[in-house]
């Protein structure tokens, strides 16, 4: 593709050299630079990625884009004086929504030719696109995956770097997916995604609110900030025909619903939303409720357990039935639906008892979370969690006061510790604590192994926090670690000493 053709939409500042050059590929990390490509200099958080222009051309780039300014030497050199190959250089304003706007272009703006549904929100996200994957798969349709623990192209999985992706990947997904045959395309779409632009120039189709906890404030600092990156899904990022389907028992939702114009479904559990559950039975089987909307009751069955499903199952019916799926395919898509790795996934090795590994990282999430498993047995709650480090401080006493005022008992350990010490961690995490009815244990191997040894039966226990990971990240290491495995390995051992 012709630079010219890449830098359409993008807003310059001063363009040097031939803007006719052919651009091969894009490269916003020197390393990944080639012949042919047209390389985009960012200013990381850590790194700068001005200081890899000379890196990039020597590996074959033709053109640059970039934001901070660069000395007329060095542009000159560029051209001739000091390259084998003359270069071209595009200073803009703001190399991330140039980034974002160049992969659009030299991707064909897959978006405008694909039904992409952006899901939003603190919690919820990653079971709501699942859910809406299985429910337009029921209706014959490819669909691909955008989210937190993987990236799939109909039945084909991806290991996922991060839930959405950087603008480059994003839109080269996007591109292969309508390549494929995918016709419909689901991604979750998380604040850091919106906050650094990396879905800017996409044509959401609908998207879904599900509700804005505490949660990313080391990076968003206030709530505020933190809804006002949401918020743009809906604002700047919807296409103009476009549904919200919006959580209206959430405050944040409602604040949503009172900025937006057009296409609005709501759903939740009061009286006057657009969608709403009613009779919710939940079991160790799964749920069933009715959902009534615009004067019709449909009869829900889902294996999935749990509150918090019902909102999930309520969003996914929604922006469903906005997009006409018939409704008889959306009742077939919820029951056929399973539960999503680590989200209230339900861990059975031959025990008594209930365990449950979610991924419940957040106040809110944890409170739903022992609040749905103490409406499924009589037993005692035995909770383990902990807080990860380098992250929201100001959650840790939170989530110490919500786990040891909910649960029988609780363990508190150690998450995704990072730089900090899991002792240092913990210690803030008990500040919270309003009951003596907690120990601590920095190994989660351990504490894992020792909320099983105290479990009788028809207890649940609850292994919160890492959900579907598979390592956890200790002092600049990422080290092997599964809760699952752990959990199955210490009910086995549980079930050999009885």
């Amino acid at each position: 593709m012709k630079l010219s053709e890449i830098l359409k939409d993008i807003e310059t500042i001063h363009v040097s050299g031939d803007a006719a050059a052919e651009i091969t590929g894009i490269a916003y990390d020197s390393r990944k630079a080639g012949p042919g490509h047209l390389f985009i200099a960012i200013r990381g958080e850590k790194v700068d990625g001005h200081a890899f222009i000379d890196e990039a051309v020597k590996r074959g780039a033709v053109a640059v884009l970039y934001e901070n300014p660069l000395s007329p030497a060095f542009i000159s050199g560029g051209r001739g004086e000091t390259y084998p190959a003359p270069l071209t250089f595009i200073r803009v304003k703001d190399s991330k929504k140039a980034l974002a706007s160049a992969a659009n272009a030299f991707f064909m703006k897959p978006s405008e030719k694909l039904t992409v549904i952006g899901v939003t929100g603190t919690n919820g996200k990653t079971t709501t696109t699942y859910l809406i994957k299985s429910i337009l798969e029921s209706w014959g349709k490819k669909v691909g995956l955008i989210g937190t623990i993987q990236y799939m192209i109909g039945d084909e999985s991806f290991e996922a770097d991060h839930t959405t992706p950087e603008s480059l990947e994003f839109q080269e997904l996007l591109f292969k997916m309508l390549a494929s045959g995918c016709t419909y395309v689901i991604s979750e779409v998380s604040s850091h995604a919106l906050a650094q632009k990396r879905v800017e120039g996409t044509a959401f189709k609908a998207g879904v609110f599900t509700n804005l906890t505490r949660d990313h404030l080391d990076f968003h600092k206030t709530m505020e900030d933190y809804f006002a990156a949401k918020e743009r899904l809906f604002t700047e990022l919807l296409d103009s025909r476009a549904t919200s389907v919006i959580n209206y028992d959430d405050v944040w939702g409602r604040k949503l619903i009172d900025i937006l114009r057009g296409n609005i479904y709501t759903f939740g559990l009061e009286t006057g939303t657009d969608i709403m559950a009613t009779e919710i039975h939940t079991s160790f089987d799964g749920l069933r409720f009715k959902i009534r909307m615009r004067g019709r009751t449909y009869d829900i069955v889902s294996p999935l357990m749990g509150l918090p499903n019902v909102y999930n199952i309520l969003s996914a019916a929604g922006v469903s039935a906005s997009l006409g799926v018939p409704w008889l395919v959306i009742l077939d898509g919820i029951k056929r639906a399973g539960p999503v790795k680590g989200r209230f996934e339900k861990v059975n090795a031959g025990q008594e008892f209930l365990a449950v590994v979610d991924y419940a990282h957040t106040e809110d999430a944890l409170e739903r979370l022992i609040y749905s498993a103490r409406g499924l047995s009589g037993g005692k709650i035995i909770t383990v969690f902990g807080c990860g480090g380098d992250r929201d401080r100001g959650k840790r006493p939170r989530m110490g006061s919500i786990a040891t005022r909910l649960s029988d008992f609780v363990i508190i350990t150690s998450d995704n510790p990072r730089s900090e010490k899991p002792e240092e961690i913990i210690k803030e995490i008990e500040t919270g604590a309003v009951r003596k009815n907690y120990l601590t244990e920095p190994d989660r191997k351990e504490a894992i192994k020792r909320a099983v040894f105290l479990a009788g039966d028809n207890d649940i226990v609850l292994i919160a926090g890492k959900g579907h990971e598979t390592h956890q990240e200790m002092e600049g290491k990422r080290i092997a670690f599964s809760d699952r495995l752990i959990l199955e390995e210490a009910i086995r051992q549980y079930i050999s000493n009885k």
